[in-house]
């Protein structure tokens, strides 16, 4: 008795349907009407996949607020190859203070080096530089390599290649910290003397050394180096044989807070512009030979985050694409229908006026059919 109700449960479960179903005596059967439902199945089919791995992506999120933090210090990390001898040239950072680098902490190092490079070391050079021409030329990019958390180029640099001929260059690399006020990066002549509120350079050089500013520049940041972050002096050369070359760098600064799946670290971004021209001072070029970075820190702070969309956007926007499809099929199959019933009804009556007028019934003549015997029936008398 309990597997009798069981099967009568399930039999009534199967037949139970609370839409009501159009009866199959109504429904008309057309190659087009099943032509556009296999046309509408695969282009939902097509539009589900694609929103689903559009929701599947990260997207990126800038907001902007004022930077209300004033008391912190702030990090130069260079990374730059001068075409002169390191006794000759000197490297510090002086801020609008006065103060100079060296009453902070500071790491930076000079070591003699060959300004040619070796074919490794160009290939990790021009590397550098096309990652910061591609970022540059397309800024999606950035978000790109924020999300992937790109590592760059800089733990992987060569060795520098030792042959039997004396060293020409000197590469300055490391950090050095200041206040997080305006100031100036620069490499002059001479090795820097410092003094109570301020420094100067002196210089020993022979007349017989040319002064050559021609530099490299592998790497130049704010703060602390982060994933994903490509800077726009990054792979930066400069060659001259104009012994009186001044190179100015205008660096504005802005911090940026980081926070995506891989990274969250608080660093800088910075937008530059450059110009270069030489010492003459009978033309009115006046100045100092050397290289200058220029740098001024904006009072907003940008914040980059890494977000996903809810789910119930989601399924909002899947209810709304196989809504707005069937929709959409159903009045366009009405609409072509419609255009081809009145196309094919004005072919039809062009055809029968074509094939000409029909003899009216009335007007035929009455011929009697046979007897039973052969001969023919008498014709009806129509009475007046």
């Amino acid at each position: 008795m309990r597997r009798l109700n069981r099967k009568q449960t399930l039999q009534v479960v199967k037949e139970l349907d609370a839409f009501s179903k159009v009866p199959e005596d109504y429904q008309q059967v057309s190659a087009s009407g099943g032509t556009l439902a296999l046309l509408t199945f695969s282009l939902i089919a097509i539009l589900v996949v694609s929103e689903v791995r559009f929701f599947l992506k990260s997207r990126m999120r800038y907001q902007y607020d004022v930077d209300a933090d004033l008391n912190s210090k702030l990090q130069i990390n260079a990374d730059l190859t001068v075409a002169m001898h390191c006794s000759h040239i000197g490297a510090d950072v002086v801020d609008i203070s006065g103060d100079a680098a060296v009453n902070y902490d500071s790491s930076i190092k000079t070591d003699p080096v060959y300004f040619e490079m070796s074919l490794e070391e160009r290939s990790w050079h021009n590397s550098i530089r096309k990652v910061r021409e591609a970022v540059a030329g397309e800024q999606a990019l950035q978000e790109v390599l924020l999300q992937t958390g790109y590592q760059g180029l800089n733990h992987v640099r060569p060795a520098p290649t030792k042959t039997e001929k004396p060293f020409d260059a000197c590469r300055i690399h490391g950090s050095v910290t200041v206040n997080k006020v305006a100031g100036n990066f620069h490499v002059t002549m001479g090795q820097n003397i410092p003094f109570n509120r301020g420094h100067a350079h002196i210089s020993i050089m022979g007349r017989g050394v040319a002064q050559n500013f021609s530099h490299r520049i592998d790497h130049f940041s704010f703060g602390v180096p982060g994933a994903g972050v490509v800077n726009p002096l990054d792979g930066d050369e400069r060659i001259t044989n104009d012994s009186k070359k001044l190179y100015q760098y205008f660096l504005q600064v802005v911090p940026t807070k980081i926070n995506t799946y891989r990274t969250k670290l608080d660093t800088y971004q910075y937008a530059v512009t450059e110009q270069e021209r030489s010492i003459d001072h009978n033309q009115g070029s006046h100045g100092i030979a050397g290289i200058f970075f220029k740098y001024e820190l904006s009072s907003l702070v940008v914040s980059i985050d890494e977000y996903h969309d809810p789910y119930w956007q989601l399924l909002v926007r899947l209810c709304g694409i196989i809504g707005g499809v069937f929709a959409t099929s159903g009045l366009l199959h009405l609409c072509v229908s419609g255009i081809f019933d009145i196309v094919c009804c004005r072919l039809k009556k062009s055809k029968s006026a074509s094939a000409g007028p029909s003899v009216p019934v009335h007007q035929l003549p009455l011929t009697p059919s046979p007897g039973s015997d052969g001969a023919p029936l008498p014709s009806p008398m129509v009475s007046s």
